[in-house]
């Protein structure tokens, strides 16, 4: 197992370079989706700074349904269209809240969220599901994380084998 250390930039490139790196050594040996998004929700916990909840909900018979996390417990059922995570799903597009209490219809699982975002997971054009994170702190994203955060799925759609899940 490679040692991960936190790492203390402010420099958003450097450190999603070595998140993604890092993402890659955990996963690039393994394919079963369960060990891969386990591991890499541990290690968006580990890593990014003022965050109180990363993980992963999976796309099921016509909802998204909870996978791996790090944090508190959450909600197990989401519909498509429904809050944050429920639109990135419909709309295949990376939704950043800077405020979630200015999003209409916001799904509050943990009532110390204040910021998310969420990208949706699209796998040879099927969705999988969508990588969700939130933090205490309004404002906490923004496009450069949201873009970092796509190569983070980037990753995990090369290594992971989606077809126990479709």
């Amino acid at each position: 197992m490679q040692k991960i250390k936190k790492i203390d930039t402010k420099d958003k490139k450097k450190f999603y370079g070595y998140l993604n790196l890092k993402l890659t050594g955990l996963i690039c040996e393994e394919s079963d989706w369960l060990a891969n998004l386990s591991n890499s929700s541990a290690l968006l916990g580990l890593l990014l700074d003022d965050i109180n909840w990363a993980g992963f909900y999976l796309y099921k018979k016509g909802e998204l349904v909870l996978g791996p996390f790090w944090g508190k417990p959450a909600c197990t059922h989401i519909d498509i269209g429904k809050g944050v995570c429920g639109t990135a799903a419909a709309t295949r597009q990376v939704q950043i809240v800077e405020d979630v209490n200015k999003f209409e219809g916001h799904i509050a699982c943990d009532s110390a969220s204040r910021s998310e975002i969420v990208l949706p997971i699209i796998n040879e054009g099927e969705l999988i599901g969508v990588l969700d994170i939130d933090s205490p702190i309004t404002n906490r994203f923004d496009k450069q994380d949201g873009n970092y955060l796509e190569e983070f799925v980037d990753i995990l759609n090369k290594y992971v084998s989606w077809e126990d899940i479709k």
